[in-house]
Parts: structure tokens; sequence; C-alpha cells
């Protein structure tokens, strides 16, 4: 019978750390069988994986053999964290086993534990910003036990909460200030002083973690710091901490149903820095954040509500603000009764740190949320010791079976996640059945009750459970179907927009079974550059199999564009979903039962440019699962892919052509002699052409993304009404500029307000968007006649506004070219012109090791 192994690793900070153990199932113990610590110093994306591998082959353990996938879930480095845990997303899914988190400063205290020490222990782990995650165990013979719970504080602040803090004439630290010796055992330094004679405040306290590194004088009057090779995971750590997870119920690493992928998540402790700043903002009740209310258009100073749209619902949804206190106290008394808050106690809820409060409000879906719109709907949360208790939960009567609360509960439920917390729990009233039976499907149960809790002396039944999840919405890019079999041997592959349904050669129609090698190679790609988590799957004969996006715009658009961190944190929660749809999507393409990461070919996946954080989600996953699935990894240039794109419209396009890629960072007319070469004619000197729209929808209130907004009005209005500049028209070559542009576009718009004017909109939008499309236009024409190129083709999100593809179409027939554009949903990020490269350099040979990383830049120029 074959081995059973638990792969454990962990990425948290600057040490990458890997155990190998076997699995006994009776004893539920793990006997190590190898482990390794590595220093990666911001190389764990490179490093992590080729380790694996070579640990995996040095103990003749093969892959088929691993059981269970183990990660340290941190925290620790963001960037490290999420490192470690899309690989082990990707390992689990293409292994088809379970995945289970354990804490990565649990991890640093059974290190501590299997190294002999025993005694109370604080493990302090760097938490940046000159911030610590401090966590209090207690070592016995009997293993590692938690004492508090995650948390962040400033490094000297828990200095003081120790009674060390340098310079503090109450501290026994002043006893050996003179020394400048630490207490230590073998760390930072060898030979100990007269300090050897002090006694710290805490002769009992051991202390560890990779923010001594930085911290040390902060804290080596605490007690005895511990050597530094015990200051961060180890191999046999995470397996004891598996282990311990195993042995108290918490994980069956012999149930992959049970330990989902999906459902594994890091451990962040705050928000991210916009989200922060936001709650600062929205707590205060500043009347300009109202903008002029009775004003058709919302004015740029209303981000904070500007920047929400509705669902199909007709519900937007936004953290709640200082200005809306009133309606939330009203609609408390109505149905809260006796036990509703006033005004005062909702508007100290919002200044703290460790509060959530989202609101829901009426809206129309094709409009920005306006800030007339009405309020209802309302939740907050109090995160305290690993929990986020639900303090209050509110629909108005007329807006309820929306799916409100809800949809309320799991936002506060993920930015409580982000503050700490992993459970959830809430009072609710003994007579209230159906407020329980919604608990209950979210996964809440009963505890028991508390007496004459409410007022009016009712019972009140506590219940507790996991936290509520959001979940991206994978859907089909352009209502993409499983594509059918034809007489004539042709696949016909439906989707939207002009030029979306073609015809697509497949020789021999719908494979079947695990056969047919007239569909091979099977490829499935990754896209996250930016704000998309995507994945697709195309056949040997250039065919899309599927195409899956989730779209991340609503977790965005109330700080006006993408957040960095948010997007990562985002591809972290949704890639596996949008894998695994990707793949039953395909599976019915081809008339299975299932598609296996095993019965695939090849994984790709999107290496550069983008946004570093969300591309490392995806190249690690990638890597992970062509790890474990045996399979070549092949790394895609985005913008590469953004030309291939065409080829989805029209399957029988071929260069040489001259592509004008737009869109939201990248602006550039490309020459394209074949597949795989390209020079770069011209490209902007600042602004990106959708950057642009979005800065001039911000200024009107628009919201974002402000490429169809703007459009939107622009077809109502005169492009000729106002005289913005056409930058750089006449310049003698091919580069652009957008940022004169944007900034006569928000002067003209100041000076409107200024002068008392109600904005044309309209006007201005078509007037703007002309402007910009003039100058694309005429620098298009020019390359097309310097090359002789016989194909002009478009590639990015801006490349779907109409306006543009009108203006191209009416250039192109003039110059006698042919005019090849993609999909409406095709020019977008989507992961399905990242397959039809893959495709391209699977034939070609062009596979990629393990070590590659992402990178936020990328030559289009040069080979790869």
């Amino acid at each position: 019978m074959a081995k059973r192994y638990v792969l454990a690793f962990d990425t948290a900070n600057e040490v990458i750390a890997i155990g190998l153990g076997e699995l006994d199932g009776p004893s539920q113990t793990v006997v190590p069988v190898a482990t390794v610590e590595v220093e990666a110093r911001r190389a764990s994306n490179t490093q992590l994986l080729p380790r694996i591998d070579e640990l995996c082959r040095e103990a003749k353990a093969a892959r088929e053999d691993i059981a269970s996938v183990c990660v340290g879930r941190g925290p620790g480095s963001f960037t490290g964290v999420r490192i470690a845990m899309a690989c082990a997303k990707g390992i689990a899914s293409a292994l088809e086993v379970g995945l289970v988190g354990v804490s990565s400063l649990d991890a640093v205290a059974w290190g501590a534990w299997n190294a002999g020490e025993r005694g109370r222990l604080l493990v302090l782990a760097d938490a940046m910003r000159r911030e610590v995650y401090p966590v209090e165990y207690r070592l016995g013979e009997d293993g590692a036990v938690r004492l508090t719970s995650d948390r962040v504080i400033k490094a000297e602040a828990f200095a003081e909460e120790l009674g060390c803090a340098m310079g503090d004439s109450d501290s026994p630290r002043d006893d050996i200030a003179t020394t400048g010796a630490p207490l230590h055992r073998g760390g930072l330094q060898s030979a100990l002083s007269a300090a050897d004679d002090s006694q710290p405040p805490c002769p009992d306290l051991l202390i560890a973690g990779d923010a001594l590194r930085k911290y040390a004088e902060l804290f080596e009057g605490a007690g005895v710091i511990l050597p530094e090779a015990l200051w961060t995971p180890t191999g046999s750590g995470l397996l004891l901490a598996f282990q311990a997870a195993w042995q108290a119920g918490e994980c069956d690493p012999l149930n992959a149903v049970r330990h989902n992928p999906a459902f594994v998540l890091p451990v962040y402790t705050r928000l991210s820095d916009a989200e922060e700043n936001e709650r600062v903002r929205l707590a205060q009740a500043d009347a300009a954040l109202a903008g002029k209310r009775g004003s058709k258009h919302v004015t740029m100073n209303d981000t904070a509500i500007a920047n929400a749209r509705a669902n199909g619902e007709g519900i937007a949804y936004k953290p709640l603000d200082a200005r809306h206190v009133a309606e939330v106290a009203a609609l408390e008394s109505q149905i809260m009764g006796s036990d509703a808050w006033n005004e005062a106690l909702v508007v100290d809820e919002l200044g703290r740190a460790d509060r959530v409060w989202w609101a829901a409000y009426a809206a129309d879906p094709k409009m920005p949320l306006s800030a007339e719109a009405p309020l209802v709907g309302y939740a907050g949360g109090w995160v305290v010791d690993g929990d986020v208790q639900i303090l209050k939960v509110g629909t108005d009567p007329a807006w309820r079976r929306h799916g409100i609360a809800r949809v309320l509960l799991a936002r506060v439920a993920d930015d409580a996640r982000n503050l700490g917390a992993r459970t959830s729990s809430l009072e609710v009233r003994a007579s209230n059945v159906g407020a329980q039976a919604l608990y209950e499907a979210l996964g809440y149960k009963s505890l028991g009750r508390r007496p004459r809790y409410y007022s009016d002396g009712e019972d009140a039944v506590i219940m507790e459970g996991p936290l509520p999840t959001i979940t991206l919405a994978a859907v089909p890019n352009g209502e993409f179907v499983a594509a059918e079999s034809s007489r004539d041997g042709a696949c016909a592959a439906h989707g939207s927009g002009d030029r979306a349904t073609e015809v697509v050669p497949c020789e021999g129609g719908a494979a079947s079974g695990e056969g047919s090698d007239a569909r091979r190679p099977l490829i499935l790609a990754i896209e996250s550059s930016c704000d998309e988590t995507a994945a697709a799957v195309i056949d040997g004969e250039g065919a899309l199999l599927s195409d899956v996006v989730a779209s991340q715009v609503d977790f965005h658009a109330r700080f006006g564009g993408v957040v960095p961190e948010i997007a990562s944190r985002k591809h972290i929660e949704s890639i596996c979903g949008v894998c695994d749809d990707c793949l039953d999507r395909a599976a019915a393409a081809l008339g299975r039962d299932g598609l296996r990461w095993r019965d695939l070919d090849a994984v790709a996946v999107t290496y550069a440019p983008g946004l570093v954080g969300a591309l490392v989600v995806g190249v690690a996953f990638a890597k992970g699962a062509a790890w474990g699935a045996d399979k070549p990894l092949i790394i895609v240039n985005h913008l590469e892919g953004h030309l291939y794109a065409n080829k989805i419209g029209l399957p029988d396009f071929e260069p040489p052509a001259v592509v004008s890629l737009v869109s939201g960072g990248n602006t550039m007319l490309v020459y394209m002699a074949d597949w795989g070469s390209y020079r770069v004619l011209g490209t902007t000197i600042d602004d990106a052409v959708g950057e642009a729209f979005d800065k001039v929808a911000k200024a009107l209130g628009l919201g974002y993304p402000g490429g169809p907004v703007i459009s939107k009005f622009a077809a109502e209005g005169d492009p000729e009404a106002i005289p913005f500049p056409r930058a750089m028209m006449h310049s003698g070559d091919l580069r652009f500029s957008l940022s004169g542009l944007k900034t006569a576009v928000v002067t003209y718009i100041n000076g409107e307000r200024e002068a008392g004017r109600e904005l044309a909109v309209p006007d201005i939008c078509a007037s703007f968007e002309a402007a910009v499309v003039d100058v694309q236009v005429a620098k298009a024409r020019t390359a097309l006649q310097e090359t002789g190129a016989p194909t002009f083709c478009l590639g990015g999100g801006v490349a779907a506004n109409p306006m543009l593809r009108a203006a191209y179409e009416k250039m192109c027939a003039e110059e006698g070219v042919r005019l090849v554009m993609p999909p409406l949903a095709s020019c977008g990020d989507n992961a399905g012109m990242i397959a039809e490269v893959a495709l391209d350099r699977y034939r070609a040979g062009k596979f990629s090791t393990l070590d590659v990383d992402a990178l936020a830049h990328g030559d289009l120029e040069q080979p790869y």
C-alpha cells in the first residue's frame, strides 16, 4: 500500500519552511520524513516549488502519495503569505486532496516546543509599519497551547504593555540599560556581559519571532530571547501544528471534501490601507461628503457614495457613513422597538477600529448611486478575540426578501476576517424564527439561551458559526456556451457582442471519454494581472472550450479605481472557484462527465505586466497546479494576450497588422510582423486612455469604471460642444499624451461649478471622448501608412468603446485596409486570450521552469 504523506510549507516571512510527514491514521500522528528551512530574502515565489520538488525527490515521495497539503496562513508578510497560499491551493487542487491551513505563529511555537523549550512563550512576528503580531503560548510537556488571539499593534506600544519600553523609568529594563546586552540564548550575541545576572521582569517568558530582527532592543528586558533558528516557522513546527489540529478534531487530512482548497484563506488582522482610510473618512459627519443634495448628478467630492452601483435587485452596498446615521436610527426605531439604538450610539460605533458597519441603499442599477438614495438596510459587528459579534442587522420591511441581510452579513464578515476574526456570534430573539432560519442557513448553530435578554423580557438565542463568505461571481466570458458539433465538422462557439459568433474548425466534433487526440492539447490558462480572476481551456484546434471571468469591480468601485491590495486578496479568494468552474464548462463542451487537472496537457498563466501582487497569486497557483498535475508550465505576456484576442473574434486572422492596444494601463500602437514578432511604434508618455476615462468620470462624480458610463452619457451629447485639446496630434511621431486633456476637462468642470452653472454632462463626455478618439484614429492612420500593413486590429478594455470602434471602421474603409476587432467580451482582461497565446507557445515547446516569477513590467518586443 502506498504511503500517505502530508506536505506542509510556509512563506510568511523571509524563510521558506517545508515539511514532509507520513500520516498515521489510527493514532492521528504525523511522522516527520524530511524538513528544510531556507532563507528566501524576498524570493519565495522563485524558490518555493523547486525546494518542494527537491525535498519530495530526495525523500522518494511521489506526488500521488501526498494525501493532504498544509499551508501557513500567516499572519506575516502579506505577499509572502499569499505566495504559499496560492501555491498550496494549486497543488491541492491538482492532486485532488484537502488543504489545511495552520497559523504561521503556531508553527513557530511548535518549533520551539520541538526544540525542548518549555514555559510561557511570546511569538512576535513582524507586521511591517513598525507593528508586530504578538501571540502568547504555554509550552508544556503535552505541547503548545495558544493563550491569546491574533492581533496587530505598534511595536513600541506592545513593549510598553510588557513594561520593557526603552527609557521607561518604572521598568526593570533600566537595571541592564548600561550594558546593552539582551537576554537570549545563542541569538544576537555569543557572550553575555554583566546583564547575565540581571533578572528580566518576566524571567519565565521566552520570546521568539522575526520581529526581533528589528525590535530586539525593545523587548530584550521582557524575558529570555530564544535562538534565531527558532524565530520563524520550521518544517517540523508546521507538521506538529498540523498534527495538533488533527488530534483536536479541527481537520481530517484524509477527508478532501471537508477541506476544499477554496475555503482556506490567509490571516491578515487588518484592512487594506484604502479601507482603513475610508473608515476614518466615513466616520466623520462632514457635510462636504454629501455633495449638493437634489442635484441631478453627484459632485466629485461625493466619492463615498458615487462610486457604488446597484445590483440587479436595485440595491447598492457601501460601508456605513456618518451622514446616514439618522436613517439608521429611524429604521432601528421602526424594527427594533425599545431595543433600538439612537444616533449617538451609532455614531460612536463608526469611529472604532474594531467595528465594522455596512449599509444597503435602494438605487437605479443604470446610474451612479445618488446621495439621495434611501437606506434600506444596515449591519454592524464588533471584532474581539478572533470572533465578530454581530451587533445589529436591520432591513426595511418594504425591502425584505431581497437577500439584503445575507449580503450585509457577508460584507461585515469579509472585513472582520481581514481584522483577524475566525468565527461569528450573535443573539436573536427566541420568537424570531425567520431570522434563526437565515442564520442556520449561513452555518450558525444555537449554543443556548440568555434569559430575559431583551428589554421586554424575551429570551435571546445565542448562535455561533463560521464567517459568512462573499463569492465573486464567475461567469462565462461573453455568455460563452459549450460548442456543439455540426455535420460538416465545425463547432459554433457562441458569445455576445459583434463578431462574436464564428465558425471554428474542430476536426472530428466533440470528444468524449478520456481520449480524442483530435482535441489535443488541452491547456488551461489563468489571468490575474489586475482585478479580474479568469480561467479558460483551449483545445488543439484553437477552440475555447470555456472562458470564465470573475470581476472584482464592485470591491474597487467605491475607491474610484483598482486597489492593488484588495485585488490580491480577492484573487486568493476566487481563483479555485474560477478554475473549477472553467474545468466543468470545458468538460461539458467535450461531452465528458468531468475534466481533471491531470487530463490537461499544460497549464498557462499571465506572468507580466500588471500589478505584481495580483500576478503573484496567479503565477504561484499555476505553478502549484502544474507541479501537482505533473504538466508543463507556460507563461504569457499579458499584452501579447490582447493582440491574440483578435483571433477569438476572427479565427482566420493572421499578421502582418497594426494593433491599437488601449486599456486602463496601456496605450500603444504595435506593428505585428508575425505572431511573436512585435515592434512598438508609439506609446503614451503619461496617462493611458482608460486611466483618463476613469479620472474624468471621477471628476464628474459618475463612478468607476469610467469608460462605460462616459460612453453612455456621450451618446446623448454633442462632441463639438466643447473644444478640448487634441494633445500631440501633430507631434510628428506616434506617441500619445492624455494628461493635458484630462487636466483641461477637470479645469472646465471646476470652472462651471464655480460659476454656479449646471454641468452639461452629456456634452462634456461627448467632447472629451471625441478628443481622445480623434488622436487615436489619426495616429493609427499614420501607422498604417508608414508600415503598409494590410490589417488593423484593436486590443484592450477601451477597444469596447463604441465611438472608437465606429471611428476605426470609418478610417479603415477610407484607407482600404481590413479591420479586425475582438468580440466586446474579449476586449477586457480575460483568460481566453492568454489561452490563445499559450497554444502557440505549447506547439513551439516554449515551456517555463518552476522558478519563474511575476513581473510588473514586460517588454512586448523581447522574446520570453
